[in-house]
């Protein structure tokens, strides 16, 4: 027997499809049945990959004497969060103001007419450490709304006004010190033993880590570097990286990035290959180069659609438990190497009492070098014995059961998967990276779109559905810039102010910034208003971004006042909890050191466009072509028959056209902060290799340093 999940295209819904309990959509059916039977709506929000989603699901919506009582009780009503972000942020608001705290699962209690009024996340089925039984919440929160309907009522117009406040806007673009003052803020948090912010869990945090590249060079920012190398060298070593088969996982339970909570995402591996490539090139590791493709690899290998886009996630479970396709324990582990597992086990911490459950989790606990003084070889042959491990572990792990697949594509993630792709081929010199960006633009821009040319926001199972979002907007956006400034194909320039454009019209708050929601998007309790940068940038600081992109190919002061009216939207933020507004930092960053306009025109265009790509530079904005170009505002006019041209500029005033690489470079750096603090990115012959080399498909696993 199926329950009305069936019918749905999320993966995690279908996992539901087969539950006892009488599930609905989120839609008028379900708000129409619990009116007529007078009863309030028990939501139930979460997602594929979620390992204690499944825990509830076995618990309790698999049982079916808790099933019972939540059909007898409720209209019950299932929700996939990456399929939803407008839902989950505002029923999100709802757990946080009752609890104090978030995470899904997310279960809340609504009135029928939307209205939450009792709200958690994870209930156990039955009393354990500290947590009330699931089934004793229902039967409180039936009796009360029975009997005391009144108290429910009221308790649901105070919950509904305090999530329907957004932050005031600030009068004024916070202040250049506001910078300086976040990153002291910042700095009060990190962990200068193990890198990272706070404690366990410990998250990575990529939009912080892109404010601390960002400001790197900057001569107030003297720990920002220090700060982005510590944590980038400790997430590659600890077991949050997957060693195997590359990607990171979403999260670490400890605060040594020991043991991860072992799903992955896209929107998290697709920001950490952008962050690593940049640290790379700017904070002289070649060892993050390698793991920035490392981590590309792993995307295009396991979570590519055959016709390009990329999928969101793979599940932290596979037969049923938690993180057992991705340890080992030590028999295992010596079954699959013999002679060479005693020396292997040094390089990747494995041990017979384990890190994880009597398992392993694979860390790099040694260095070549450091193994090899241990067991008596040298360092080259440590290297080479872990090169052949690594080799032999990825084959043996591939006849394991793999953790679900979510396989819908979703714009916004995909947006990050595109810059990611562009920007490390660009960076370098890979046209075989740059072609994954191609690809997974065409797809969203081909097949997620609506009948008027829409974007949409989700794709399964063949069909695209959902009005997209301004994430997906401004995500697809700043991806499809990256894109173009890495080819100089102005189709992705085109569709990239297109959607930007569409911010303008669809999503704008009359109080500064942008609404989540389009405004003929379905009317919830309240509109949302995405500000909040962890894990991901928020829709307001992408958009804010593309924005700023947009007015320096344009010259459009409208597009700039925009811009800098989504950032005082968020100023508060900024002032107060700069943990939560790392993207938007990032911008300020930008905008702050001074946004330049670059184009470069004539035969030897490509040319002068990879000398951009030496440094990390995102307050330059390129347009370049081979030849005279009058659709993109910044190339019109510019230009001379048989010669090759470079104006760099400032509000649209420009320099002097310089006419070599070299001179360009000259200018750019005086406007980037001198010398790289690292090594430039010039190619190596691993990071050139084609695919298919070994467990990456970019090359062989690289070497510890």
């Amino acid at each position: 027997m199926t329950n009305r999940l069936a019918r749905a295209t999320s993966p995690y819904l279908l996992q539901h499809a087969d539950n006892p309990v009488d599930w609905y959509e989120w839609g008028d059916e379900a708000f129409a049945a619990a009116r007529e039977r007078d009863v309030p709506i028990l939501l139930s929000v979460g997602y594929s990959a979620c390992h204690w989603c499944h825990v509830m699901a076995h618990e309790s919506f698999e049982d079916p004497e808790t099933a019972a009582e939540m059909n007898r009780l409720f209209v019950n009503v299932k929700v996939d969060r990456e399929e939803r972000p407008d839902i989950d942020a505002i029923y999100m608001q709802a757990v946080q103001a009752l609890s104090g705290h978030g995470g899904w699962p997310m279960t809340v209690w609504l009135t029928p007419d939307g209205r939450p009024f009792y709200a958690g996340t994870y209930f156990p089925k039955t009393d354990r450490h500290g947590m009330p039984a699931f089934r004793r919440v229902m039967a409180a929160v039936a009796d009360a709304w029975r009997h005391r309907r009144d108290e429910v009522l009221s308790q649901a117009e105070r919950i509904t006004e305090a999530i329907d406040r957004t932050v005031p806007p600030s009068p004024e673009l916070p202040p250049p010190a506001a910078l300086e003052r976040a990153l002291r803020m910042l700095a009060g948090s990190f962990d200068r033993l193990h890198g990272g912010f706070g404690g366990a869990p410990k998250f990575p945090q990529q939009p912080t880590l892109e404010f601390l590249l960002r400001v790197a060079s900057e001569p107030w920012a003297g720990e920002a570097a220090d700060m982005a190398r510590r944590t980038l060298r400790a997430m590659d070593r600890g077991g949050i990286h997957d060693h195997v088969g590359g990607g990171f996982a979403r999260y670490a339970v400890d605060d040594r990035w020991t043991v991860p909570h072992f799903e992955k995402m896209l929107y998290d591996n697709a920001q950490l290959a952008r962050l690593y490539l940049w640290g790379g090139i700017e904070l002289e590791e070649p060892r993050f180069l390698e793991v920035a493709v490392e981590v590309l690899d792993y995307l295009r290998r396991d979570l590519r659609h055959p016709d390009g886009g990329f999928y969101a996630a793979e599940d932290a479970d596979s037969e049923g438990e938690e993180g057992k396709f991705y340890v080992w324990t030590a028999e295992e582990f010596s079954r699959v190497l013999g002679d060479d597992a005693p020396l292997a086990a040094t390089m990747l911490g494995v041990t017979p009492e384990g890190n994880f459950e009597g398992a392993n989790v694979l860390t790099l606990a040694a260095t070549p070098a450091e193994a090899a003084a241990r067991h008596g070889c040298t360092a080259e042959e440590a290297e080479a014995v872990l090169r052949r491990c690594i080799q032999a572990l990825f084959e043996a792990r591939r006849r394991r059961v793999r953790p679900g697949l979510d396989d819908k594509i979703l714009a916004s993630w995909n947006g990050l998967a595109v810059r990611a792709f562009a920007e490390a081929g660009a960076a370098l010199h890979r046209p075989d990276l740059v072609d994954e960006a191609r690809e997974a633009a065409r797809f969203v821009l081909t097949e997620m779109r609506d009948g008027t040319g829409r974007l949409l926001h989700v794709w399964a199972k063949g069909e695209a559905r959902i009005p997209g979002f301004l994430d997906d907007h401004a995500a697809m956006a700043t991806g499809l810039f990256a894109l173009y400034q890495a080819t100089g194909e102005v189709e992705w320039y085109e569709a990239a102010e297109e959607l930007t454009r569409q911010i303008l019209t669809r999503f704008p708050d009359p109080d500064g910034g942008f609404f989540t929601t389009p405004d003929d998007g379905e009317a919830l309790v309240t509109r949302p208003k995405d500000q909040m940068d962890n894990p991901l940038p928020s829709g307001n600081s992408l958009a804010a971004e593309a924005l700023v992109t947009l007015s320096a190919y344009t010259g459009e002061a409208d597009l700039r006042a925009a811009a800098e009216g989504t950032i005082r939207a968020g100023g508060m933020i900024v002032a107060r909890y700069p943990s939560a507004a790392g993207h938007l930092l990032a911008v300020l960053a930008s905008v702050y050191r001074g946004v330049r306009e670059l184009a470069v025109v004539g035969p030897d265009a490509p040319s002068f466009a990879r000398r951009v790509w030496t440094r990390f530079r995102p307050h330059v904005v390129m347009a370049w072509s081979v030849e005279p170009d009058g659709r993109i505002p910044l190339l019109v006019g510019r230009g001379e028959e048989g010669r090759t041209l470079a104006y760099l500029c400032r509000n649209f005033v420009c320099d002097l056209p310089v006419d070599t690489p070299d001179a360009l470079g000259e200018l750019l750096d005086q406007t980037t902060g001198g010398s790289p603090t690292g090594p430039t990115n010039e190619p190596s012959s691993k990071l050139t290799a084609g695919p298919g080399t070994g467990p990456s498909s970019g090359g062989v696993t690289p070497p510890l340093r």
